[in-house]
C-alpha cells in the first residue's frame, strides 16, 4: 500500500508486537489497550481513544479486523465519519460455543459488519457460515482468491530453494531433534481448542509404533482454553516431544526440520500453517472444517480428518510417517496449490483494487503517485 501512495497508521493493544512492527515497516503506530473480554466500560474509553485518532490522522479507509479490534475500531471510524470502513472477518469464534457464549460472539460480528461498509473474509467457506448465520448479506462479503488473512510469502521465506543446504540440520540441532527422526510439526497456540489434547492422544500410539517419529510444538501455551495438566505433563516429559515456547514472529525455519505438518484444530479462519507448510512442500494432515477445507486439497496436499477425534488423526498420521513417497507427492502439490491460490503479491493487488473502487464509489477519490 505505501509503494502505491497510501500513508499507512496502525492501531493495536500496546506491546512489544506493535513495536517491532512499526520498527520494520516504518509506520507510525498508536497503542490503544483492548481487551480481548467483554468489558463495556474499557470499551468505550477504546472506542473513544480510536475516534480521537481517526479524527487527528483522517484517513480514508479503515480496515479493522479480529473480532474485539475489528468491532471497536469499525464503530470508532464510523462515529469519525470515515468514507471507508471495512471489517475483515478472520474466523468465527462463536463456532464451536454453545449458549449465552454463543450469543454475544455472534452479536458482535453482526455489529462489526453493520458498521463496515465493506466486509472482507479470510476463506470461502466462513464467508458461507457468515451468510447462512445472516451476518451480512452475500453481495458485502469479499474473498480474494484462494483467501486467507494474508497470503504467504512462497518466493520468499517459504520457499524451500531460499535456504542453505544445511538449514535442515542446522534447525535440528536448534531444536534438539535427531537428524534421522521423522519429524511431525505443530505451529500454533497450545490450547484446546487446536487440538492439543487429540494430538497428544494419537502421538501416545504414535511414538511406540514409529521408534524414529519425533513431535515438535511450536507457539505460545496460553491459560485461556488450557490443555489439561496431565495432558502437558506428558507431553513435557517426552523426550522425543520438542518444544519453542512462547510467541515467535517468524516460524518459517522450523518449517524446514519437519516431515509433515499437524493441525487438529476445532475452528479456523483459514489456517496459516496448512498453507505454510504447503508451500515449503510438506504434506499437512489437519480438520475437515470451514477455513482447513479451503486451505487443504483432501487427498491431494494433505489430508482432512474429523475435528476432535484422536483414532482418525492417528491413522492419517502414521499413513504419512510410514510412506516418504506419499509424504513427497503430497508435498509438491501442495507447493503447487499455494503458488495458485494464496501468492502474496497477487492477494495484496486485489485488497488495493478493492480499496480504491471503494473510495471511488465513496466520492473520496485518491490522488496517488
Amino acid at each position: 500500500m505505501q509503494e502505491n501512495g497510501f500513508a499507512v497508521h496502525a492501531a493495536s493493544s500496546p506491546g512489544y508486537l506493535l513495536d517491532d512492527f512499526a520498527g520494520r515497516y516504518d509506520v507510525p503506530v498508536f497503542g490503544v489497550p483492548m481487551a480481548r473480554k467483554i468489558t463495556p466500560l474499557r470499551d468505550l474509553v477504546s472506542i473513544w481513544r480510536l475516534w480521537r485518532i481517526m479524527r487527528r490522522i483522517k484517513p480514508q479507509v479503515v480496515h479493522a479486523s479480529t473480532p474485539k479490534g475489528g468491532l471497536l475500531g469499525a464503530i470508532a471510524a464510523r462515529l469519525a465519519r470515515v468514507p471507508v470502513v471495512i471489517y475483515h472477518i478472520r474466523g468465527l469464534p462463536f463456532q464451536p460455543r454453545s449458549g449465552w457464549r454463543r450469543r454475544i460472539l455472534k452479536l458482535s460480528e453482526w455489529m462489526a459488519c453493520k458498521a463496515a461498509h465493506d466486509v472482507f473474509c479470510v476463506s470461502h467457506s466462513i464467508r458461507l457460515v457468515a451468510i447462512e448465520e445472516k451476518l451480512a448479506p452475500a453481495d458485502k462479503i469479499q474473498v480474494f482468491l484462494g483467501g486467507s488473512s494474508n497470503g504467504v510469502d512462497s518466493s520468499g521465506r517459504y520457499c524451500p530453494e531460499n535456504y542453505p543446504a544445511d538449514a535442515r540440520q542446522r534447525t535440528r540441532e536448534e531444536l534438539g531433534i535427531p537428524l534421522d527422526a521423522t519429524v511431525i510439526g505443530f505451529i500454533g497456540r497450545v490450547v484446546c481448542d487446536k487440538g492439543i489434547r487429540e494430538l497428544e492422544q494419537a502421538w501416545q500410539s504414535l511414538r511406540e509404533e514409529f521408534a524414529d517419529a519425533h513431535l515438535f510444538l511450536g507457539g505460545p501455551v496460553e491459560d485461556k482454553d488450557a490443555v489439561p495438566a496431565e495432558v502437558m505433563k506428558r507431553l513435557r516429559a517426552d523426550p522425543k516431544v520438542h518444544w519453542s515456547d512462547g510467541y515467535v514472529v517468524d516460524v518459517s525455519h522450523f518449517y524446514t526440520a519437519f516431515d509433515l505438518v499437524v493441525l487438529p484444530t476445532y475452528r479456523e479462519g483459514l489456517p496459516n500453517a496448512v498453507i505454510e507448510g504447503g508451500a515449503m512442500r510438506l504434506p499437512v494432515v489437519a480438520t475437515d472444517i470451514p477455513g482447513c477445507t479451503d486451505a487443504l486439497e483432501d487427498g491431494v496436499a494433505g489430508t482432512l480428518v474429523p475435528a476432535g477425534e484422536a483414532e482418525p488423526l492417528r491413522a492419517a498420521l502414521a499413513a504419512y510417517l510410514a510412506d516418504p513417497e506419499m509424504r513427497r507427492r503430497h508435498g509438491l502439490a501442495g507447493r503447487a496449490r499455494v503458488e495458485r491460490d494464496f501468492q502474496q503479491e497477487r492477494l495484496w493487488r486485489k485488497v488495493l483494487e478493492r480499496y480504491l473502487l471503494l473510495m471511488k464509489r465513496s466520492g473520496r477519490v485518491p490522488d496517488l503517485d
